[in-house]
């Protein structure tokens, strides 16, 4: 068995060990300082011999460290170095969901069902269906209010048989080589995982939002070093924001407010005036039409403009048949609609009409539309589409 270093001294950084086992892609070592993946918490990373350790599983009992590229053969003896940065790391979330788990369970009897670390944030999922602003504010004030007091954070192994003589926070299912995770007078849980010494070098948790999971609530939250990375880059988009906006940072939210406010009426005018120009052409179309056939072509309209045109055209022509077809960009549009009066299928005309530019389309009877290839001026395909009006 390899010997486990992490749990001697998490605050390791390098060792030696020797070479167990050794196969094309992982070695197993006779001790290790790295932590293999398990109970939520990620891997550690880092080297033997200079050789990147890209991954920490336990398999079939091994603890494997994979490398990038194999030891050389008859390899007896290493150097490993572990990613300090990124293991303190995950000892400050691992321990900060200890103390947020523990608080929501002291202040609301309220269970942590699941946990993850994640690059960014911390996830925690409590059994039960909502969590208010009011609970999510006094669970995060007693959580730092632990972490200021910095209470020493103690590990135990115990027996099966001494599991009573704890207040588990979470009853376990282990039945040997149970390690408990002790803070003292406040949270006393079965883990595996890694942490600092004291709740102080946590520095500080932070909820950053909740979300609805069926019946649970999942609480994403960050500590340590990663609220400072979180502020910065929020910090960051607010200078440019009020830089962007000419506006003090006490007013930032009002001036965002009102820019909304004036693109939503933007948008409005913007639409009605694209509406009175599609009226003015479905005029112009009706009035310059030769018999029931009312064609035309365009540049750049957009499907939803050809099908608005194609509508206010047929409403008011119910004879007639009308056929758009647009030059956009990298493919040909085209639509089809006719009056009340036609017989002839609008869907049928398209799917014909569509042969001619590999085009794909749907639509109904009374209008069908499409898309495709521009292998036609879009002249070339308004005549193929007027070849098929009965």
């Amino acid at each position: 068995m390899t010997n486990k270093l992490y749990y001697e001294n998490p605050n390791i950084q390098s060792f030696q060990a020797k070479v167990i086992e050794q196969q094309h892609d992982y070695v197993v070592l006779s001790e290790t300082a790295f932590y293999p993946t398990g109970g939520g918490q990620p891997h550690d990373l880092g080297f033997l011999n200079g050789f990147e350790v890209t991954n920490v599983e336990v398999v079939e009992g091994e603890i494997r460290h994979f490398l990038t590229k194999p030891l050389p053969e008859n390899t007896t003896d290493v150097t490993g170095q572990i990613d300090w940065k990124r293991r303190f790391d995950h000892m400050q979330q691992h321990a900060g969901q200890h103390i947020l788990s523990a608080a929501f369970e002291q202040l609301f009897g309220l269970q942590t069902i699941s946990f993850h670390l994640g690059t960014d944030t911390v996830t925690i999922d409590l059994h039960i269906s909502d969590v208010s602003e009011m609970q999510l504010a006094e669970v995060e004030q007693l959580a730092n209010e632990i972490i200021l007091e910095n209470r020493p954070i103690e590990t135990k192994w115990v027996t099966e048989e001494e599991l009573p003589n704890y207040n588990l926070r979470k009853a376990t299912s282990l039945k040997e080589n149970i390690r408990l995770v002790i803070i003292p007078d406040f949270d006393y849980n079965a883990c595996g995982g890694t942490h600092p010494a004291s709740t102080g070098q946590v520095r500080a948790i932070k909820i950053l939002q909740t979300e609805k999971q069926k019946k649970l609530v999942r609480v994403e939250f960050i500590c340590g070093e990663r609220i400072l990375t979180h502020l910065h880059r929020k910090h960051q988009v607010l200078v440019n924001l009020v830089s962007t906006l000419s506006t003090p940072e006490n007013k930032i939210v009002d001036a965002t407010k009102n820019i909304l406010v004036q693109n939503k009426s933007l948008e409005k005018q913007i639409a009605d005036l694209s509406n009175s120009l599609l009226e003015n052409k479905a005029q112009e179309l009706i009035k310059n039409a030769i018999g029931t056939k009312i064609t035309s072509t365009f540049e750049h309209k957009s499907m939803q403009e050809l099908q608005k045109l194609a509508k206010l055209v047929i409403q008011q022509t119910p004879k007639s048949i009308c056929v758009f077809v647009s030059n956009n960009q990298d493919k040909l549009q085209i639509v089809a609609a006719k009056g009340d009066e036609v017989e002839q299928s609008m869907k049928e005309l398209i799917e014909h009409v569509l042969l001619y530019i590999n085009g794909k389309g749907g639509g109904n009877e009374r209008m069908a539309q499409g898309g495709g290839e521009k292998n036609l001026t879009s002249e070339q395909l308004l005549e193929k589409a007027i070849s098929y009006i009965q």
